[in-house]
Formats: C-alpha cells, structure tokens, sequence
C-alpha cells in the first residue's frame, strides 16, 4: 500500500510538472497595434507623435518599398538594457512599420519580449513592452501559427547546423571602437554595396554601437540582399511583418558584427518553409550576399567559408 502512494504522489508530481510547462508563457515576433483606413504618410506622422508622447525617441526612419515606412525608436530603458547584455545593442532599438496592405493601413512593432529573449537581453522588457502597447495599441502577437516560450527563443536557431544569436559574423576587424564606426559611418554615407545608414544608437558605459542599415541591392548584383526582394519573398501573410526591417550592424570594440541571416531572418519568420513558393530556397543565396555587402560597408573584406 506505501508503495501505491509512492507511485500515485510521484504520478501527481509528473502531472503538474507538465501542466506547468504546458502553460509556459509564448511570445510571437510582432505586435499588431492597429489597422484601418488612411494613408501611410499620415498614419506614419501620427505614429512617431505618440511615440514622442509615450517616451521614445524616434531616431531613424525609411521607406523599404513605397507601401511601408519604419522608424526606429529607443529610450533611456532600452539603452540601459542593452548596457548590461553582452552585445545588447541588438535589443537597444525596436522597429514600428507602418504598411499598405490593399488599402488597410497596419502598425506593427516589434515585440520587445520576444526579441529581449531572442538577443539574449539581461531583461525581458516588458515594461518596454507595456509601454508601446499603451502608445500604438495592442490587437495581438503574430506572425508564426505557434509562439515559443522564452527558453525556445533564446536558444533558437532554425534547424540544425544554422547559427543561433551566439554565432555572428565578424564583418570587420579595426584598431579601435573609434576607427571601426568611423569606417561603419564612412561606409555607410558612400552607400557602399548600396548599404546605407536608417540610425545609429551607442550603448551608454561601454564601446558598442547599433547601426540600422538598409539594403538596395540590385538584380545582377545580388539581389539578396535588397529589402524589398527578400520582404516579398517571406512576407506574404495578411498581417505584414515589416518590422523585421531594417538589418542591422553592431560595433562592439574594435570589431564589427552582424547576426547570421540564417538567424537574423529565421527569427522573424521561424514558420517559413524550407522550399516553396514562398520559402528560404529562394534567398539560399541572401545569407552570404549581406554578409559580404555589410563587411564592405564596414571597410572589411569577408568571405564565405568554402
């Protein structure tokens, strides 16, 4: 009879154990704040008013293709978050996009929750979170069928052999933090590989700075690594995730880094198919063609692996 009970409480412990974890709080990529009637531009200067209103400074802002406009936006928070991450700059700033969609206008953002775990952030942000929502609203997380809990995000990658958020590539290798942004600057201003600058945000009390980039890349050229090409490849759902955009540099140190596309792309976009349509198979070719375009911005010279 006492081993019964034994095995009925062990039975019972297994149970909530598994209820628990079968309750774990899940996170999607984006944040529906809106949709409706109206035209981009105007949505876009009503947007970055509240984001004004709610604390956040709006520090870059650029149309990817005519029925989309992102901005950029941090605070004090966010930076602060970022300061005590190891290469926190990612998780500094959060991406609003504004985009037609046949005539609806939608504001999306990213979820600060989701890309905290995602970059490995040193908090969850939720707070951040709370906040945009309040600003822009809150009609839903989406973007892939299921979320993930935070522990699957931190660790994502999208199969086996592709990079998680602990595998960039080293873009450039310079002196010092002030020679490496100065050529990221420099690269950026010449439009080098047609990769030029949305923003630029330092990290306060350490040597790191994010540079949002956009990508115009051209047919002939690798059109990979352009915007618009690889939106219209992945992003084909109702809800439009545009706040994927823009990519992003990270100087930390005298080193510059940007994360794997394989990584970078899958994060935002984790339901995608590997062939397709609409799938990874046809951007195969984007993972090595921004890497090589941002290491030239960059004043690097990085070359795939054979």
């Amino acid at each position: 009879m006492q081993g019964f009970r034994v095995i009925i409480a062990a039975a019972a412990l297994v149970a909530a154990f598994i209820g628990q974890a079968s309750a774990a709080e899940t996170f999607k990529p984006f944040v529906l704040g809106s949709k409706g009637a109206g035209t981009v531009a105007a949505k876009a200067e009503e947007v970055k008013a509240k984001l004004a209103a709610a604390g956040f400074q709006t520090v870059g802002v650029y149309s990817p293709y005519p029925t989309a406009t992102v901005m950029a936006v941090t605070n004090d928070a966010l930076k602060a978050a970022a300061a005590k991450s190891k290469f926190g700059g990612y998780g500094a700033v959060h991406r609003v996009a504004v985009t037609d969609v046949g005539g609806e206008i939608q504001v999306a953002y990213s979820n600060p929750v989701y890309w905290g775990h995602a970059f490995r952030m040193a908090e969850d942000l939720k707070g951040e979170a709370a906040k945009l929502a309040g600003a822009l609203g809150n009609q839903g997380e989406f973007g892939p069928k299921d979320g993930m809990d935070a522990e699957d995000v931190r660790s994502y990658r999208y199969m086996f052999g592709m990079e998680r958020f602990s595998d960039p590539v080293e873009l450039a290798s310079h002196p010092d933090f002030a020679t490496a942004t100065a050529a990221v600057e420099k690269g950026l201003a010449a439009g080098t590989r047609q990769v030029t600058k949305v923003y630029r945000v330092d990290i306060p009390g350490k040597e790191e700075a994010v540079f949002g980039v956009a990508m115009n890349g051209t047919a002939g050229e690798g059109d990979t690594r352009n915007d618009a090409f690889i939106m219209k490849e992945v992003d084909f759902k109702p809800l439009r995730s545009t706040p994927h955009l823009p990519y992003e540099m990270l100087v930390a140190g005298g080193k510059v880094y940007a994360l794997s596309a394989r990584f970078r792309i899958a994060a935002s976009f984790p339901d995608l198919s590997m062939m397709g349509s609409n799938s990874f198979m046809n951007i195969m070719s984007a993972p090595d063609n921004i890497s090589g375009a941002l290491s030239a911005a960059a004043g690097g010279n990085w070359k795939p692996a054979n």
